[in-house]
């Protein structure tokens, strides 16, 4: 049932939400009724129309940013289904304020604003910008919807009014559900990197969520793509726009030569790291938001410094980032992969199937519908 306002002040409705109890297996996360969260000044009430499901809600679940872990996702997966483990630094090397609502990637609408707020907003379809910069972009200090305060897997959330961006396009809301986190994070990746109209870049992961939007936004920008991929997926990746696809597990010297690459664009790590930096030419750039196959990698320094390699982290967005996302949507740039949707309430089986890595695209969860009993005051 869509709504056009809601009236937030005294409001004692309840709405359907994902809880996330802390670091463990699937028994941590509660579907439950809990209060609709009441709005403070400069703040915007969103109806969830879609969540895409990502590795961050996975990890951060797990503990993986923890410090302590020092195995790839599928590793931590396994000990955690074996014995659940608290780690006080496990969101991202900070304490989690469990108990909250994970949930990235958010495609709503806008149903009420807080006193003062832009009232022409309520009824506009919005992406939701994730990272946030909340002492500015002159500084990397960044908070995460999802991580460090509650995120999309509900039947609303509320947000920063500067967070959320109207888009305009014939998109689904599913299709636009599976763009902020992961399109958002290969944006920053390829920005921050230069990628520019020429050069070879080279993109590790690249049937996943992260993976296959790097190959969309190096494309656009004019370059040569060589992605690495499982065998079973290895055409898939081609008909996004890679120029050539190596098997995950091939010698990548040996299929590309040393120095062949300007750019890689990798969020896979592990054991592959060293013999990818063997891949760079002398000025070439590494650029990586991401260690699915293991954090704990075997860096020569030779490498590095008689290459002349630039080595560059990702977290923090930049500030055109998501206004660049919005823009190439608009204009038909980007190709939305919807693998599969879940009902909200099934989101256990869409994070285990997710897992498994046999899907090409993203997942995304649907909230139920509105009840009447949510226009309560």
């Amino acid at each position: 049932m869509a709504i056009d306002r809601f009236d937030t002040t005294g409001c004692k409705a309840t709405m359907k939400a994902v809880v996330t109890t802390g670091n463990g297996g699937y028994d941590k996360l509660e579907y439950r009724d809990i209060p609709v969260p009441t709005l403070a000044s400069g703040e915007v009430l969103l109806q969830v129309l879609a969540a895409g499901v990502n590795n961050t809600e996975i990890n951060t679940r797990l503990g993986w940013y923890s410090a302590t872990v020092t195995t790839g996702t599928e590793q931590a997966v396994a000990a955690q289904a074996q014995k659940a483990t608290a780690k006080a630094d496990g969101g991202w090397s900070e304490a989690t304020p469990f108990p909250f609502i994970q949930g990235t990637d958010c495609c709503g609408r806008v149903v009420a604003v807080a006193p003062g707020g832009d009232e022409s907003t309520v009824g506009s379809r919005v992406l939701v910008r994730p990272c946030m910069r909340p002492s500015g972009f002159e500084s990397m200090e960044n908070i995460w919807m999802a991580s460090d305060f509650d995120g999309a897997f509900a039947q609303f959330v509320k947000l920063p009014a500067g967070e959320v961006y109207p888009v305009s396009c014939d998109w689904s809301d599913v299709e636009l559900a599976t763009i902020p986190c992961a399109y958002g994070t290969a944006e920053n990746m390829v920005h921050r990197a230069k990628v520019s109209d020429g050069e070879h870049v080279l993109v590790t992961g690249a049937s996943g969520g992260v993976g296959s939007a790097v190959v969309q936004l190096v494309k656009r920008r004019g370059a040569t793509v060589t992605a690495i991929a499982g065998k079973a997926k290895m055409e898939q990746v081609r008909s996004i726009g890679a120029d050539r696809v190596i098997a995950r597990g091939d010698d990548i010297v040996a299929s590309l030569g040393e120095k062949a690459v300007d750019v890689i664009v990798d969020n896979v790590a592990g054991p592959a790291f060293g013999d990818l930096l063997k891949g760079l030419k002398r000025g070439g750039r590494y650029v990586s938001s991401g260690a699915i196959a293991g954090p704990l990698v075997t860096f020569d320094m030779r490498t590095f410094y008689l290459k002349d390699l630039t080595l560059i982290g990702c977290t923090a967005w930049d500030e055109p980032v998501f206004p660049n996302l919005i823009s190439y949507i608009e204009r038909g740039e980007l190709r939305p992969l919807v693998a599969r949707t879940f009902p909200l309430e099934r989101i256990a089986d869409a994070q285990r199937e997710f897992l498994e890595k046999k899907h090409f695209g993203n997942f995304v969860l649907i909230p139920p519908p509105l009840g009447d009993s949510m226009r309560g005051g």
